[in-house]
C-alpha cells in the first residue's frame, strides 16, 4: 500500500481526520495519546470505498456482514477508559470487525489479540492490517466468549458486540488489576467498565451506546 492510499485525499485526507479529532476533544475525550493515534490512522481504509468519503464522520457505518465499524467517539472513548489506569501489556479485543479499534489500540499497548467469529470479517481485516504494517497483532476467526484463554490473563479486555450479561470466561481472564471494557444489554444498553481486584469485580456505569449484540458460534 503506498502513502498516497494511506493518507488519502479531500474527504479522507489527513486534514478531514484533524477536523474528526477536534470534534472529539470537544465531545470530551482528553488523552491525547489516544486522539494523535486516531489522527494517524486511515479510517478510510476500514470500510468500503463507496463509503470512504464518510469515513471521518463520527458515525458507526456498515462494514458488511450485519456488523458495523464503531463510531469513532466511541472508539476513542473506550481506549482512553482501558488505558486510564496506565500502560497496558497485553490487550484482548472480542470482535475485530473491520480492524479499525485493533489498529487503534496497536501503537498504544504492546500486544493485542484480537478474535472474530465472522469468516470474511476477519479475513478481510487480517489482511488489511498485515499491509497497513500493523506487527503487534494476533488474530483469530473464533466465538468471541471463549476469549483467549492459552495467552490470558490479560491487562485489558475490550469488546464491541454487547451480550446480556458479562461472559464469566472473559471474567476468568482478566488479569489482577485488570479493565475490562464492554456494552452490556440488550434493547437498552450501557457502556461499562469492569476492574478485578483478585476475586472480587468493582463495575462502573459510563453511558448509554448501541452495538450489535453479542453472538455466540463462528459464522464462514
Amino acid at each position: 500500500m503506498n502513502d498516497h492510499q494511506r493518507n488519502g485525499i479531500g474527504m479522507t485526507s489527513q486534514r478531514t481526520r484533524n477536523r474528526l479529532v477536534k470534534r472529539l476533544r470537544d465531545n470530551g475525550i482528553k488523552d491525547e495519546t489516544v486522539l494523535d493515534v486516531i489522527a494517524q490512522t486511515p479510517r478510510h481504509l476500514f470500510v468500503d470505498e463507496a463509503l470512504s468519503h464518510r469515513a471521518y464522520e463520527d458515525t458507526a457505518l456498515p462494514i458488511g456482514n450485519g456488523q458495523t465499524i464503531s463510531q469513532p467517539y466511541i472508539v476513542a472513548r473506550m481506549t482512553e477508559t482501558l488505558l486510564a489506569a496506565g500502560p497496558l501489556e497485553k490487550v484482548l479485543e472480542i470482535g475485530t470487525g473491520s480492524g479499525y479499534q485493533t489498529a487503534v489500540l496497536s501503537p498504544l499497548v504492546k500486544k493485542v489479540y484480537s478474535v472474530e467469529r465472522i469468516e470474511p470479517l476477519q479475513k478481510r481485516a487480517a489482511q488489511r492490517l498485515r499491509e497497513l504494517g500493523y506487527r503487534n497483532l494476533s488474530l483469530k476467526l473464533s466465538d468471541g466468549s471463549w476469549g483467549w484463554p492459552e495467552y490470558g490473563p490479560f491487562d485489558g479486555i475490550i469488546a464491541a458486540a454487547a451480550p446480556e450479561q458479562v461472559p464469566d470466561s472473559l471474567l476468568q481472564q482478566l488479569a489482577d488489576g485488570g479493565r475490562l471494557i464492554m456494552p452490556v444489554g440488550g434493547a437498552e444498553q450501557k457502556l461499562v467498565l469492569i476492574t478485578r481486584h483478585g476475586e472480587h469485580f468493582s463495575r462502573k456505569t459510563l453511558e448509554s451506546v448501541k452495538f450489535v449484540p453479542f453472538l455466540p458460534g463462528v459464522q464462514n
